[in-house]
């Protein structure tokens, strides 16, 4: 892999550290100097609520922007972990581009960097720029492999809002094309030579409508199979040192093994059943009979409306859910609507049925710390960390009355009446 030489070794740290929406933003400023561009395109499989991503302004006539068709068209052209130089069609024009593809995902995640000249760069230019996107293009996907609930919840209400939105445009445009070509195929019109053009160009522009949708959603929604056989994979490499066996319930045809799932939905049953079974290993210990887990059970089942998985161990049956508490379960499966039984029986062994919505539910939940202030947020993030009054005060250098008054206020405003439930409503919107 290629590393930062030659760029600020710090540039990683503040790119990856960027919220979300301000990851290209901060990823175009730190490139600035290496590759001096006029725009940045990102088309990245990993990232659930917005695959594709544009920052900057590229050449072309107003109104033109750059388009997931054209920067998929570039795929083909860059090696796998390598990078491309030449010039493509972008934004409706011809521009000179570099374009990467980290393979730290499947496909390669794909950036494209419009660049201000044509002169090709050197490699000792290219390395650095290709290592901080193999950086950037990592730590989106353990993100998307831990599930983190900070992230489901923005990831899931921008999925849906992005598929309603594309669903709403190719049905107008559609709509209105199909009409056009319906008068152009008049015979009754005259100038047949424009007729016959301008039909060419309506059915390309079909074509063209339908393969962004297609495109679309081939990089958010998931195989349930596919994606079963790759936690399978994972659960293979924890397992194995082990000595554990793993038995399998993969899904068939009748489970929905070919059905396209929503890429939160199987990252986060991806996370919760590594979790789990994480848990049932290293959080048991041994039975009064000595009994350990020997053998672990996966298997997943598509509804028509849920993903269930199910986990099941032969060990001493002592999970507990302050156990799976710990390692966030309810977290990851709160933003998604998802819940969870455990059932453990003392020398027998525990099952942990996960049941995950495959859509959002039809009034997405309010979050009810956007009520609280700057101020309030930091003592409720503590608050829910476990920490004192005290230790609150020394920490944000302010008195112990004063954290008093801002608890009450905390506790009022979230219609709560313990720090319990301050601290579990901190943890499901991912203030702790």
């Amino acid at each position: 892999m290629a590393t930062l030489t030659g760029m600020d070794p710090m540039a990683a740290l503040h790119v990856i550290r960027a919220p979300l929406i301000e990851t290209l933003p901060r990823l175009s400023a730190s490139l600035a100097e290496t590759v001096p561009h006029h725009a940045l395109a990102d088309l990245s499989p990993n990232c659930a609520y917005a695959p594709f991503k544009v920052h900057g302004a590229a050449d072309g006539e107003p109104g033109q922007v750059i388009t997931t068709s054209e920067v998929a068209a570039l795929r083909p052209r860059v090696p796998e972990g390598g990078s491309w130089q030449g010039r493509a069609q972008l934004a409706g024009t011809d521009a000179p581009v570099l374009a990467l593809a980290s393979i730290i995902t499947e496909p390669p995640a794909l950036l494209v960097l419009v660049r201000t000249e044509d002169t090709p760069l050197p490699e000792d230019r290219v390395a650095p720029v290709q290592a901080l996107w193999d950086v950037l293009t990592a730590h989106r996907e353990g993100l998307r492999t831990e599930a983190l609930p900070e992230i489901l919840a923005v990831s899931r209400a921008a999925a849906s809002a992005r598929a309603t939105a594309i669903s709403e445009l190719v049905d107008t445009h559609g709509a209105v094309l199909s009409g056009l070509l319906g008068v152009l195929r008049d015979r009754d019109l005259d100038d047949s030579g424009a007729r016959a053009r301008a039909i060419d160009l309506i059915l390309t522009a079909l074509v063209e409508l339908r393969s962004r949708a297609q495109l679309d959603q081939t990089l958010v929604e998931k195989r349930a199979g596919d994606a079963f056989e790759r936690l399978a994979e994972s659960l293979r490499r924890i397992l194995r040192a082990r000595g554990i066996r793993l038995d399998l319930g993969r899904p068939g045809a009748e489970e929905g093994a070919d059905r396209l799932l929503p890429g939160d939905v199987v990252n986060t049953a991806s996370a919760v059943v590594r979790a789990i079974v994480h848990a049932s290993l290293e959080d048991q210990g041994t039975g009064p009979d000595g009994r350990e887990v020997s053998r672990i059970h996966v298997s997943w089942k598509v509804g028509a409306a849920d993903l269930r998985a199910t986990v099941r161990d032969d060990g001493p049956g002592t999970l507990s859910r302050s156990s799976l508490d710990a390692r966030r379960v309810v977290d990851r499966l709160t933003p998604l609507g998802g819940r969870f039984e455990a059932d453990a029986v003392p020398d027998w062994g525990t099952t942990v049925t996960i049941e995950i919505p495959l859509t959002p539910p039809d009034t997405p939940r309010h979050d009810p710390l956007t009520e609280l202030g700057a101020r309030e947020l930091e003592v409720l993030s503590l608050l829910a960390r476990g920490r004192r009054n005290r230790d609150i005060a020394q920490e944000l250098h302010i008195s112990e009355s004063t954290v008093k008054f801002h608890i009450a206020k905390i506790f009022d405003k979230l219609g709560v009446s313990s720090r319990g439930e301050a601290a579990a409503l901190a943890h499901e919107w991912g203030a702790a």
